[in-house]
């Protein structure tokens, strides 16, 4: 009796000790109550940590570039703080090369899209033809067409004045540095050379140049021209070259000259004078008006009316206009 209370007394303390409770559970419930076995997933719980790791992967691949951009302008940042001892490594790094590939390997650059009305004087406003806003547009070169989404198509732009020699030879590759050689600043002494609007700010990839006025004639230059010239502004797009933007180049005179300036198309009330081939207070001017022709309006009535009388007012119309 006493043998049999002590086993019964053991087995009481076996069943205290096991964790998985008392009852006598089958080979299943031993399994699961064992910790050194290891716990078989349930299907489900597979699927959802399956799906996780594909979302964090497709995560990880957006976010790269942007980070690596970030990354990219705090380098530079950096570098910058550390004045002209790193500029000549920074400079070697950033050498544009004749083409350098954006987003998705596109080929981005700045374009003008207008002509400037010329000629153009100190004092007036830089217009287009006819009167015409300037625009400016962001092209993949690639394909010739706008970009209007990305960071890029929203980008900042600076308008410049460049020399009008720049790229005369027609190659139409340059480098950043190259463009940046060929800035013309206002002389010594003299306001900036360009009075206004001298920003841009591209909305999905075209911008529109405001009002713009030339303070200083182009006669002290080598090439006695300018272009006006558009690049990306500081702080944006960095780590991506985008090729500027020129136009053709052009001659700033004196706002003097403006006094003798002819007008494309000229208005029905202007002198007379404003017409191509009639200086003003020449002699073909002072015969027009001695025989009553002060404005086009006159010349032109006076064309329909009676073309044989306006031949016989000055030999100039015979000789230069097509009546």
């Amino acid at each position: 009796m006493q043998r049999q209370g002590r086993h019964m007394e053991r087995s009481g303390s076996k069943r205290a000790l096991d964790p998985g409770g008392s009852g006598g559970g089958g080979g299943g419930d031993d399994d699961e109550r064992d910790p050194k076995r290891p716990r078989v997933p349930a299907l489900a719980s597979v699927i959802v940590e399956a799906l996780k790791l594909d979302s964090l992967q497709k995560l990880c691949s957006s976010l790269e570039p942007i980070l690596r951009r970030v990354v990219s302008e705090e380098v530079e940042r950096a570098l910058a703080k550390l004045g002209p001892a790193a500029a000549p490594a920074r400079i070697e790094g950033r050498t544009s090369p004749k083409r350098i590939e954006g987003p998705n390997g596109s080929n981005l650059q700045l374009q003008f899209r207008s002509r400037l009305a010329l000629p153009l004087f100190t004092g007036g406003k830089v217009e287009g033809e006819q009167g015409a806003s300037i625009h400016v547009v962001l092209l993949d070169a690639n394909t010739g067409h706008v970009v209007t989404s990305g960071p890029e198509s929203f980008a900042k732009l600076d308008v410049l004045v460049l020399e009008g020699d720049f790229n005369k030879e027609k190659d139409e590759d340059w480098t950043e540095e190259e463009f940046e050689s060929h800035i013309v600043k206002e002389r010594e002494g003299k306001r900036p050379l360009l009075n206004g609007d001298i920003h841009v700010t591209l909305k999905e990839g075209v911008g529109t140049i405001g009002e713009l006025i030339f303070t200083d004639n182009s006669s002290w230059i080598r090439s006695r021209k300018f272009r006006l010239g558009m690049r990306v502004s500081s702080g944006f797009c960095e780590g991506i070259r985008i090729k500027e933007a020129k136009t053709e180049a052009f001659t700033v005179k004196d706002h003097r000259g403006e006094l003798y300036k002819k007008h494309y198309p000229p208005a029905l009330k202007d002198d007379v004078w404003r017409l191509e081939k009639i200086g003003k207070d020449g002699a073909f001017h002072g015969k027009l008006n001695s025989n009553g022709i002060y404005t086009v309006e006159h010349f032109l009535q006076l064309l329909v009316k009676d073309q044989q009388k306006l031949r016989s007012v000055s030999c100039i119309v015979s000789l230069t206009f097509e009546l």
